[in-house]
């Protein structure tokens, strides 16, 4: 429902209230139980009550406080743990919503719900009016597997009673007859204490207008000046101080299991909707994944952590789940796994704009994928580019991962010399030949079952290094033209170290 609303300058607050929070915090990153009726228990067995249920849950009739034992007569209904962590990260991920709409963002919440207010005043430009303000919050809330009520007004505490009274939904209060639009509402959506909602039962107050009728002045007599809050709030008259939080931004999602998986296809369920989640929050702050660590909790106090990083970010979840099961494959972890924590970090959307008649590249999703399926078979270290060191030692290169630029760099292109270039196939490993030499030339060598006499002799070509590193080195490099008995002949490079000599490669 959304009430007119007469544009005024002054104050503007945005409500968010998420009723149920322990089981909506539980089942935002569990899909497949979201249409059947769950519990959240807290507690040590076998003393565990119920701390909050979904809206199935409480059809059936169940209600807080319930022991472990009466909700299992129910049958149907799916008991889970209460867990504090994946609380913390819808938290932090509905304040992290708020904080997009405005850096002022207050939390106020309580007794089992989560409630923030968002000051919105001046952001009418920006976001547009209050309408589309509150529906906005709705949906992207929603994004985040969290059903909830906003409801926008010019004092503080009307959109919070308004949010808490109404259902899911937006709701606008006109500015001025604030005391009318808040008259239905339960009294219960106040914050009070439960002493003062006992004396307003036994005077029968049912609803904030009835409390907001009640004489002021009779109404400190008996219940002092907190009583004169309460009046206030009741016809959204109450003055506020806004006292603003502080949250951290960061990509984080936690699940805990309720028993150990060892399947990685379980685990990779879990995984997805926690990934699901990430790619929401990135894509909010129009931002991509650029790595994400999967953090995991094993049956006997044992962890097992890896990291996996694209070359172009992306908010592909079907690649991102694929790139992390192949990584799980080549490094599963030792024992089953009890609890899952997803660190994610955020990188540009910048993409490449090639020319009309440039040649088609592959995809960078493709490229990390079979870039992640090469690692597997031969190793982590055996993957990337290879970059020279400085130093003449035999393959003096280290190899480091792909990375994309954000454009194309112009590179001067070298002219080629007349007459071309020579390849080398290196010999890796080098093979071990027998040389004869003369004149302290090579003169003659036989490689593979054949016997080579040397034409001509190029070198010889000394080097060494790391005088001061166990790994000294030094080698002598030739360049042969030598012709078989048979009449073939081989161009090649050889080298003599303290070993003898080696055949390090052969010229095309």
């Amino acid at each position: 429902m959304i009430c007119g609303f007469s544009s005024k300058p002054g104050e503007m607050y945005a409500c968010v209230v998420a009723r149920e929070f322990a089981a909506q915090a539980m089942l935002r990153l569990r899909s497949e139980l979201r249409g059947r009726a769950v519990a959240v228990m807290e507690g040590e067995p076998p003393t565990e009550v119920v701390c909050a249920v979904n809206g199935r849950a409480r059809g059936m009739g169940v209600v807080r406080g319930m022991t472990r034992v009466e909700v299992e007569t129910f049958g149907e209904v799916v008991p889970l743990a209460r867990a504090a962590k994946e609380e913390a990260s819808a938290r932090a991920a509905l304040l992290e919503c708020a904080g997009s709409f405005s850096p002022r963002v207050e939390e106020c919440g309580g007794g089992g719900e989560f409630v923030c207010a968002i000051d919105i005043a001046g952001t009418e430009r920006l976001l547009g009016p209050p309408g589309m303000v509150a529906r906005s919050l709705v949906r992207r809330v929603g994004e985040l597997g969290v059903a909830a009520s906003v409801a926008v007004s010019g004092n503080f505490w009307a959109a919070v009673c308004a949010a808490r009274g109404s259902g899911a939904g937006a709701v606008v209060i006109d500015a001025g007859p604030e005391a009318e639009a808040l008259s239905g509402l339960p009294i219960g959506v106040l914050a009070m204490e439960e002493g003062h909602a006992e004396v307003f039962s036994l005077w029968g107050i049912r609803t904030l207008g009835e409390l907001a009728a009640l004489p002021e002045r009779e109404l400190v007599a008996r219940l002092g000046q907190e009583g004169r809050r309460l009046r206030a709030m009741a016809r959204g008259e109450a003055a506020h101080l806004f006292v603003p939080v502080e949250a951290e931004s960061r990509l984080e999602e936690r699940m805990e299991l309720e028993t150990p998986v060892e399947l990685m296809e379980s685990l990779l369920f879990g995984i997805g909707a926690m990934l699901e989640q990430l790619v929401v929050r990135a894509s909010a702050r129009v931002l991509a994944l650029a790595s994400v660590t999967v953090a995991m909790g094993l049956e006997g106090g044992g962890t097992h952590e890896r990291t996996v990083r694209l070359a172009v970010a992306s908010n592909d979840r079907a690649m991102w789940i694929k790139l992390v099961h192949l990584d799980l494959e080549a490094h599963p972890p030792g024992a089953a796994v009890v609890e899952v924590e997803l660190r994610a970090e955020a990188g540009s959307t910048s993409k490449v704009q090639l020319g009309l008649f440039s040649p088609q590249v592959p995809e960078a999703g493709r490229l990390d994928v079979t870039l992640a399926r090469i690692r597997a078979i031969v190793g982590e270290e055996g993957v990337g580019r290879a970059v020279l060191e400085d130093t003449h030692r035999v393959e003096g290169f280290r190899m480091e991962g792909f990375s994309v630029l954000g454009a194309l760099s112009r590179v001067k292109r070298r002219e080629r010399v007349d007459g071309g270039f020579a390849a080398m196939r290196q010999m890796r490993p080098a093979e071990r030949i027998a040389v004869r030499v003369e004149g302290r030339r090579p003169g003659g060598f036989a490689f593979r079952e054949r016997r080579y006499a040397v034409e001509r002799a190029y070198g010889p070509w000394v080097s060494g290094g790391d005088w001061w590193n166990p790994t000294l080195w030094g080698r002598e490099e030739w360049d042969l033209v030598a012709r078989a008995e048979e009449g073939g002949l081989l161009c090649c490079c050889v080298e003599r170290e303290e070993l003898g000599w080696r055949m390090a490669g052969i010229y095309d």
